[in-house]
């Protein structure tokens, strides 16, 4: 079992940056691919962001590449989601994502593939 617990949405202005943070409870955080994911009103849950267990490994939406940057600390059970040149189109909530799957390619994007996620985090970007 994981717990995931968001945290560093807040309200920013277009252009600006935020910097997302996932912090997972439980000795195995290390063994699980993480994501991040995010849902604007009345849309569906999207793919953002995913990176491997060791962390070589990263994948973005292309709505994101060259502005988002994923990473993981796994001697502090957290993944970060580094945001730069915020679009209010980005406005959402934010939730990060855990899942043992080693799959890597288009199934990582897919919000079955994980299997535990947190309570999301807001991310307000206005223009």
């Amino acid at each position: 079992q994981v717990q995931l617990v968001e945290a560093g949405g807040g309200l920013v202005q277009a252009g600006g940056s935020l910097r997302l943070s996932c912090a997972a409870s439980g000795r195995t955080f290390s063994t699980y691919d993480m994501g991040w994911f995010r849902q604007a009103p009345g849309k569906e849950r999207e793919f953002v962001a995913a990176i491997s267990w060791i962390g070589g490994r990263t994948l973005y939406a292309d709505s994101v590449k060259g502005r988002f940057t994923i990473s993981r600390d796994n001697a502090k059970n957290t993944v970060y989601l580094q945001m730069n040149s915020l679009k209010p189109e980005d406005t959402a909530v934010f939730y990060c994502a855990a899942t043992r799957s080693r799959a890597w390619g288009p199934e990582k994007t897919s919000t079955s593939q994980y299997d535990y996620w947190g309570q999301g985090t807001q991310v307000t970007v206005s223009s």
